[in-house]
């Protein structure tokens, strides 16, 4: 048997080819198990995962008592692929992940279909809830909407729209309308839509909801307070413990209440409480207070503009010292250009991945500025300074760095 990390990182499975043909006859195949649970089906440029997580933690402190199972899909990964992959928040058991991917993937060959890395891991998702008796998933896109392998979902319990900005133009369109209308495309007939009014491609995925009879759902009013070293969440003029910080959170806490809100079960306020005062989404704006170290996996313009609010915001007066590095496909300069003030200090790592941009790629300016970070060595070295330091660009980067940060 082939472990699963050999699978999906082989020459034929590392690629993205989107659609929903391959994915859906291979489902077919194994009796439809995307059809044994009911999800909360989630979309957008950021701000998918923290959405996730939220409405994912209040439904298990919700159903803590009882049989009920919540499933999590979710994409990047830090570490491992298993972190995609959890029933109440525990990660699917190695011996568990392997078996699945390398039978989906040798039944799947001899029927004829070559299923891609996402794809399998898709299938590899629906087949362990249905196995496990999982009967609510919260699922996030992996690209887009329209051509994602998760659209093969035909009637989730609602449809939610995060945050849309510019990202992998390349395959989902050159402008906002575009885009949304590829992340529009999980929207089913009949369905509830969940979106803020502020979103950027609102006019273009009402016009959808529009065409599929879908109703929109209001959403509560949210704030962001940092108060005597604590985070909250000021609900409806209702405050909440909070643990995810940023101001930008208070959009994706409000899409997540109103994707609750459509529940076909009474969420306890208890519920909300205890899952919001504990929710935790590893490395965005992740604080180490010790350590004086900010791990954020911000990696496109409208990421990275929300890391630099937050700074502003809160380390105002604070030097600051930057870790950075991204993939070839990504707007680095504009990331950069909002990212970096004349006085900080810009550390550039060349991480060993696929596609990752190199130091000898950066623009002039940037080259300029920026310090070339030699060694893994040479990073230990920089979180040890006592100013702030920020390390961001790519989840993939934080990925290589978990051990040591």
């Amino acid at each position: 048997m082939k472990t699963a990390l050999e699978v999906l990182t082989g020459y034929k499975k590392f690629h993205i080819s989107l659609g929903l043909e391959r994915t859906q006859k291979i489902l077919n195949l194994l009796g439809n198990p995307e059809n044994s649970f009911k999800c909360f089906h989630i979309a957008g440029t950021n701000g998918k995962g923290s959405t996730s997580k939220i409405i994912n933690d209040i439904l298990i402190e919700n159903f803590k008592n009882s049989d009920t199972k919540i499933g999590l899909f979710t994409s990047p990964h830090i570490a491992r692929y298993n972190e995609r992959i959890k029933i109440n928040n525990e990660d699917i058991p190695d011996y568990t992940f392997n078996k699945l991917v390398d039978s989906i993937d040798n039944f799947a060959q001899k029927n004829g279909i070559e299923l891609t890395e996402f794809e399998l891991l898709t299938v590899v998702a629906f087949y362990y809830f249905y196995l496990k008796g999982v009967k609510y998933v919260v699922l996030e896109t992996g690209l887009g909407g329209t051509y994602d392998s998760t659209n093969v979902i035909k009637e989730p319990l609602c449809c939610v729209i995060t945050t849309i900005d510019f990202d992998h133009t390349e395959r989902l369109g050159k402008t906002i309308d575009e885009i949304a209308s590829q992340k529009a495309g999980i929207i089913k007939k009949n369905s509830k839509v969940v979106i803020s009014k502020n979103n950027l491609g609102y006019k273009t995925i009402l016009n959808k909801a529009k065409e599929e009879n879908a109703s929109f759902v209001d959403i509560p009013d949210v704030k962001i307070l940092f108060e005597k070293e604590k985070n909250f969440a000021v609900v409806e003029n209702k405050k909440y413990g909070f643990n995810l910080l940023g101001s930008h959170q208070a959009d994706n806490l409000a899409l997540a209440l109103g994707a609750i809100s459509t529940f076909d079960v009474k969420i306890k306020d208890s519920a909300i409480k205890t899952a919001l005062k504990n929710v935790k989404w590893k490395l965005r704006l992740d604080y180490d207070k010790e350590k004086n170290l900010l791990k954020d996996g911000a990696h496109n313009p409208s990421g990275i503009k929300a890391l630099r609010k937050f700074l502003d915001d809160r380390f105002k007066d604070d030097k600051k010292t930057f870790i950075f590095g991204c993939l070839k496909n990504k707007d680095y300069k504009k990331m950069l250009e909002i990212l970096l003030k004349e006085e900080d200090e810009f550390y550039f790592f060349e991480f060993d991945y696929p596609n990752a941009l190199k130091f000898d790629e950066l623009d002039e300016k940037y080259k300029t500025k920026a310090i070339k970070i030699e060694s893994i060595q040479e990073i230990e070295n920089i979180i040890k300074k006592p100013n702030l330091k920020i390390v961001c660009g790519s989840l993939y980067m934080l990925g290589k760095l978990n051990e040591i940060l």
